[in-house]
């Protein structure tokens, strides 16, 4: 997975997966953490999703989540403060080995 820091803010690429039967962490596609979500992509519903749930997957407030493009199509890139890529990286894989 591609991660990158910038500004204080670890940069991930993430695929969303919108009206999922469940909200959830599905692993990593071409360098882009898959996301699932119940909410559709509709009046920005999906990416509050997104937002929540990468928030507690990595132990942080929604507030620190950032969607930074790709605002209205799947693929985003996304910005985390307050932690650094070493921290996302295990954080995702501590959240991922518990699906």
């Amino acid at each position: 997975m591609e991660l990158a820091e910038a500004d204080g803010s670890v940069i991930l690429r993430v695929r969303v997966q919108p009206r999922a039967s469940r909200d959830a962490l599905a692993g990593e596609r071409n360098g882009a953490l898959v996301v699932r979500v119940t909410a559709p992509p509709v009046e920005d519903a999906a990416n509050r999703a997104l937002v929540r749930v990468l928030g507690e997957a990595l132990g942080v407030a929604p507030s620190r989540v950032r969607i930074l493009s790709g605002h209205t199509g799947r693929t985003k890139r996304v910005a985390v403060e307050g932690l650094a890529v070493d921290g996302v990286r295990a954080r995702l894989e501590a959240s991922e080995g518990g699906r």
